[in-house]
């Protein structure tokens, strides 16, 4: 997935599922920081708290996104009417906040 972004972004965040010494390299070779905290067997990285504490509020906005029954099983058949639902369930939590 990391080969298909479009521009190289600053950080790329994963939880610790993502943890290795060769995807956090992969993600330097590319040109981003990896922000990946380290797992309890791995010695310590550098993970900003700052960066990795933001995380949770895609997480969050995700979650509530699938609550709607046509994202959560891929209702819409084609892309463009999936990203059409996608965009009105993202606008209609961003008027609730």
């Amino acid at each position: 997935l990391i080969d298909c972004l479009p521009d190289i972004p600053g950080w790329i965040v994963g939880d610790k599922g993502y943890a290795s010494h060769a995807f956090r390299t992969l993600i330097r070779d590319r040109g981003a920081r990896p922000a990946i905290p380290h797992k309890r067997n791995e010695a310590p990285v550098a993970c900003p708290d700052w960066i990795y504490n933001n995380r949770s509020t895609v997480e969050n906005l995700w979650a509530r996104l699938k609550e709607w029954r046509a994202i959560a099983t891929r209702y819409e058949k084609t892309a463009c009417s999936f990203l059409g639902i996608l965009c009105l369930a993202a606008t209609n939590e961003w008027i609730k906040r």
